[in-house]
C-alpha cells in the first residue's frame, strides 16, 4: 500500500460511510469514491461490500485492513523516533487519569518528573476509568493512569501503588464505631456508588458479588467527593478508597471503617497501548513513574 493511502483508507474502513469518512477527510465524496476505486484496481479485487449508502469490508478489505492499520503504526514509530533524535530534549507527555488521582498522585508525578526534564510538556485529562483507557487504546493519550487494572486486551500495566478501599458511613451510624466491618453486614444498607464505567463502581461491584450481596443503591456519581458528601449528610454508605496522601486527596466528612473482606484494595497503575509505538518523553515519563513507585514500595 502507497503511503498516502493509509489515512483515508483506514478512515474509511472504520466508518464504514463514504459521506462521514470524505467529511473527516476534508475531501469530496467522489474524490473519495475514485481513490478506492483506483485502489481496488490495483489491487484487483473490491475491499467493501456496497448496500446502498453504507459499505462494508469484506473478506479481503478486512485483511488489508490489519495490513494497513499496522504498516500505520510503523510509520508514525518512524517519525517519532526520527523526531526524538532531532530533539532529544524536547515532546510532550499526553496523560490522562482518573479524577481522584488529580488531588496528589498525579501532581506529584509531574512535578517530580519536570524537575529532571524542564523542556518535555505534560498535558493532562480526566475522566472515568474505561473512559481513560480506551483513549490511550485510541491513541488519543500516551499514557493513563487507572484503578483497577484494566479488563481490557493490548494494554501495558505497571503498578504504581496499592490502597486499602474503607466502608464510608455517617458519623451516627451503628457501625461508625467498629474496628472492622464484613460487607455482607450491609446486605439491607443503601449505597451510594461511582456511575458504572468508573474505577471504584467496579471494585464496588466485585467486592458486593464477592459478599454475595445485592446493594440497594441510592445515588450514582461521577466525583469521589460528592458521594463522601452524600455519605455525610445521611443519605447512604459507600466503599471509598483509604485517605492516602500519594493518592486522593482527603475525603473529609464521613466516618470510614476498615473493610475485613479479602481483596479490599485497588491497584492503581500506569496504562498504554502494547501496540502503540510511546514516544521518547512518553518513555521516560513511564520510566520516572516506575522509579518513583519502587522507591516508596509501590511496586512488588
Amino acid at each position: 500500500m502507497l503511503g498516502e493511502d493509509l489515512e483515508w483508507f483506514t478512515t474509511l474502513a472504520e466508518l464504514e460511510r463514504v459521506g462521514a469518512a470524505a467529511d473527516r477527510l476534508h475531501l469530496a465524496q467522489p474524490t473519495l469514491s475514485r481513490m478506492l476505486a483506483r485502489l481496488e484496481r490495483r489491487i484487483g479485487v473490491e475491499l467493501f461490500d456496497r448496500r446502498g449508502k453504507r459499505i462494508m469490508l469484506n473478506e479481503y478489505g478486512r485483511i488489508y485492513y490489519e495490513h494497513a492499520r499496522r504498516a500505520q503504526t510503523e510509520l508514525d514509530g518512524a517519525a517519532q523516533a526520527v523526531s526524538d533524535l532531532a530533539n532529544p530534549a524536547k515532546g510532550v507527555v499526553r496523560l490522562s487519569f482518573q479524577h481522584s488521582f488529580g488531588g496528589s498522585l498525579v501532581p506529584q508525578l509531574i512535578g517530580g518528573f519536570r524537575r529532571g526534564s524542564g523542556r518535555i510538556t505534560v498535558t493532562l485529562w480526566q475522566g472515568a476509568g474505561e473512559t481513560v483507557t480506551q483513549r490511550v487504546l485510541d491513541g488519543e493519550a500516551d499514557l493513563g493512569i487507572v484503578s483497577p487494572r484494566p479488563a481490557v486486551a493490548g494494554v501495558g500495566w505497571r503498578t504504581v501503588l496499592h490502597q486499602p478501599v474503607v466502608l464510608a458511613v455517617p458519623a451516627e451510624h451503628r457501625l461508625a464505631g467498629r474496628r472492622q466491618v464484613r460487607l455482607a453486614e450491609l446486605a439491607d444498607a443503601e449505597f451510594v456508588t461511582m456511575h458504572q464505567g468508573f474505577g471504584m463502581r467496579r471494585i464496588f461491584d466485585e467486592l458486593c458479588a464477592a459478599a454475595d450481596i445485592r446493594p440497594r443503591i441510592g445515588f450514582e456519581s461521577s466525583d469521589l467527593v460528592t458521594v463522601a458528601g452524600l455519605v455525610s449528610a445521611g443519605l447512604g454508605v459507600a466503599i471509598l478508597p483509604r485517605e492516602d496522601p500519594l493518592s486522593a486527596g482527603p475525603l473529609s466528612g464521613p466516618v470510614t471503617v476498615p473493610l475485613a473482606d479479602p481483596g479490599a484494595s485497588r491497584a492503581v497503575g500506569l496504562v498504554w497501548s502494547a501496540a502503540a509505538t510511546l514516544s521518547d518523553a512518553a518513555r521516560r515519563f513511564r520510566d520516572f513513574t516506575t522509579d518513583w513507585a519502587q522507591r516508596r514500595g509501590g511496586i512488588p
